[in-house]
This record gives structure tokens, sequence and C-alpha cells, in this order.
């Protein structure tokens, strides 16, 4: 096969390995996993070709949900339909599904040992920093003119100053992008910021002027289908929640709020985490703000979507919540954990499985990608905000009244220069600041600090 040749067609089972492979090495946030998908589905492989890859991505960016698994998603049903979509999806979710159910066990059983207080002491610093270098390796991307910049300002002062919704800040950073596609029409290329201009890799199995699959064409009897099926397992779902634990049971309650959360919240996981925040912690008391950065650290460290730290948030709440009839707080934060998953990335199936059709009849459209690349903007700005939420919360673990945590605020700046300056990777980041944690909390242990 010479460098000019599309691959030949991928036989099911080899597609399920890859997907199955993916969903253990993808580290790294939603920008590390995007880059893997890349380097292995459009350089690698040549399954898709890079203008189709950022044309899914940029759909996927807009909508509420992990951006990352969407778009594996996306690509799975382009190429084996309906049950390639929901393999590529799930298996992305799975390993990190059971891995965190893993991990949350051994912090809530062994949490207040020493050696695991310490390896989180360094952890939460690098979790501040891996906020603030995605919002540098986005930026850095996207804000290209004095438009771009100024969304991103807009929409960083809208939710750190005026508290306002992410869908408000989301609508409006839309509604931008589609004027300032017909006043500057050169300020809002297509792209979304994630890459100023395709690359060809040679031709791709799914190249730019590959005509839709019959599968991937719209079909009103089909999305009624997808929409049927999905609300109808949602419907079975709550209804099964209702009957066994009641409106105010923990599950329920859960199934709801997560839900909601998918459903409400754009922009992958560092724009969903306030939300998340806002309701696990305060309202629902499922866990401590402490609990919920400790969380997003165990999330940066394990594969798969950075989102679900939500089922890091489930067990806790099923742990501290028992749920009724079930044995052991473990079995019981395992099935919240499960029921949070599920409720969490149903939406995603369902928007990908539905909306998939519309967007690949939009190639090229300005009138629809302007507004993708100006979200990512605002998108930006939120993910700043989200930094400065964790900062205050591990800077000053007595809150803002209270003494400054020096060595935190060191190990943060050392690892933000570590990920921009130096390009350290996520993991051997998050092992050495666990491991700069781990001696200061020991060294504290012994009196010597």
């Amino acid at each position: 096969m010479t460098a000019r040749d599309a691959p030949q067609a991928v036989p099911f089972l080899e597609a399920l390995k890859f997907w199955l492979k993916l969903g253990f090495v993808s580290f790294g946030g939603p920008a590390g996993q995007i880059a893997i998908m890349h380097t292995e589905l459009v350089e690698r492989r040549r399954w898709i070709s890079e203008r189709r890859f950022l044309h899914a991505l940029n759909f996927c960016m807009v909508l509420p949900g992990p951006e990352a698994q969407q778009l594996a998603t996306y690509i799975g049903w382009l190429m084996h339909r309906t049950a390639g979509g929901i393999v590529a999806g799930a298996l992305f979710v799975l390993p990190s599904l059971l891995l965190m159910v893993l991990l949350a066990w051994v912090y809530m059983a062994y949490g207040q040992l020493t050696v695991v207080a310490g390896i989180f002491d360094g952890l939460k610093p690098a979790v501040i920093a891996l906020v603030l270098h995605a919002a540098h390796r986005i930026g850095s991307r996207v804000l290209r003119n004095r438009w771009m910049w100024g969304i991103a300002v807009a929409a960083f002062l809208a939710i750190f100053v005026l508290r306002a919704p992410f869908p408000v800040i989301v609508l409006a950073a839309a509604a931008v992008g589609w004027v300032g596609a017909r006043v500057r029409p050169q300020a809002f290329q297509p792209g979304g910021g994630h890459a100023s201009a395709p690359h060809h890799y040679g031709q791709a199995l799914i190249d730019d002027t590959t005509p839709t699959p019959a599968h991937a064409r719209f079909s009103r009897r089909r999305l009624g289908i997808v929409l049927g099926t999905g609300i109808g397992i949602w419907c079975a779902g709550i209804g099964l929640l209702l009957g066994l634990y009641g409106l105010q049971g923990t599950l329920t309650q859960m199934a709801w709020f997560f839900t909601k959360a998918a459903l409400m919240t754009f922009g992958g996981a560092y724009a969903v985490l306030p939300y998340v925040y806002q309701g696990a912690v305060e309202h629902y008391q499922w866990l401590s703000a402490t609990q919920m950065v400790d969380g997003l650290a165990l999330g940066e460290t394990t594969p798969g979507p950075l989102i679900m730290v939500v089922a890091f948030v489930g067990f806790l709440g099923g742990w501290t919540h028992q749920v009724p009839g079930i044995h052991g707080p473990f079995l019981s934060g395992a099935l919240a954990a499960t029921i949070v998953t599920l409720f969490t990335f149903l939406p995603s199936f369902v928007f990908i499985l539905a909306g998939g059709p519309i967007v690949e009849s939009t190639h090229d459209r300005r009138d629809f990608t302007a507004p993708l690349a100006a979200i990512t903007a605002a998108v930006v700005g939120v993910i700043v905000n989200l930094g400065l939420f964790f900062a205050a919360h591990v800077w000053w673990p007595q809150g803002i009244a209270g003494a400054i945590d020096l060595p935190a605020v060191a190990l943060t700046l050392v690892a933000v220069i570590a990920l921009i300056r130096f390009r350290v990777g996520v993991i051997p980041l998050l092992l050495a600041c666990a491991l700069v944690g781990l001696l200061l909390r020991m060294g504290g242990a012994l009196g010597l600090g």
C-alpha cells in the first residue's frame, strides 16, 4: 500500500480491539485523548481524514458532555453504524469506571494514612496546573485575534463575577460567532481552534470527499427511533429507581441530578465541574470540597474521560449515604458510581447517534462552524475560572482568611512551568508531584517540617 492509497475497510472486530485499547491508554484529559485519537486514527491508521475529524470534533465541542468520548462514539458510528458507536463510546468509559471505583474505595478506606494523604498533597497542586495548562493549550490555538480574546475574557468575567450559568455563556458565545461570521468572517475560520489548517496524511478510509454512508444520512424515521430508544431507557431507569427508593432516595436524586448535569452543561469536564460542585457538595452534600478536588486528582491519573470524576462523586455519595437494601458501603458506593455513570453518559450517545447525520451534511458551512469556534473561545475563560476555583481550596485549605499553603503554591508553579515550558507528560508530572507531596507529609510526620 502506497502513501496515497486509502486503507482497506476495517473489520468490526479490529475496530473493537482498538477502542478497547484506547479505553486503557487514554490518559491526559480531553486534550491528551483527542491527541491520541488524532495520532492513531488520522495520522497512522488513516481511518478518517483530518478535516472530517476536526468537523466531528467541533460538533462534539458544542454538545453537553465529554467531547473526547463523544468523538470516539461519532467515529465508531460513522465506521460501523450504531453498534460501532455504542462499542466505541462504552469502551472509552468502562475501564475508567472500574479503576475509579477501586481508587475511590482505597481513598475512603485508607485515605487517612500518612502515605495516601501525602500523595494527595502532591496531586492537588498538579490538578491546578493541569487545569491552567488546558486553558493554555486550547487558548493558544483558538485565541487567534481580538474577537476570540474578547469572547474568552467576557466568558471569564461572566462566570467569575456575575456567576452566570454556563449554558447562558455558551448561547451568548454562539450568537456572537453567528454574527461575527457575517461581520468579520476571517476571524471565525472553521476548525474550532484545534488546528489552524488541516494537514494531509494520505488518502483516508473516510476522506474529505468520501460520500456519506447510507446509515449516516438524515432520516426522520431513524431520528425518531434513536430519540425514542434513548428516552425509553432513561424513563425505565428513573422509574425503577423511583419504585425501589422513592423520590428522595439517594440513587434517584443522583440519577436526576446527573441527567441535568449531562443536559445543561457544555464544554467538557472542566466546564461541568463547577456545576457538579454546586450540586454534589453544597446542595446534596454527598462529599466535601476537599474530596471533590481529590476526586479530580484521581480522574487525572486514570484513563478515560476526566468527567469520570462523577463516578467518584457517586461512590462517595453511596458510601456516606447508605443505599437501603445494599449490604456494606463498598457495594453501595459501587452501585451509586454505576448509576451516576449511566445517567451522565446516556445523553451523549443519544446526541451523537441522533445528531450525527445532521453534522455529516454541514461540511465547510461557516454558519455552523463559526459559532463552535466562538464557544471554544468562551470555554477558555471558563477553564481559567475553574483553575482559580481549585486554587482557592488548595492554596488556602482553611479558607481565604486562613494561612496560605506555600508548598502547595510553589508546587503548582513548578508544575505549570514543567507542563508549558518543558512539555512534561501528565503521568510523569503526577508521579513527581505525588512523590514530593509524600516526602513533605512524611517529613512533617517526623517533625522535620
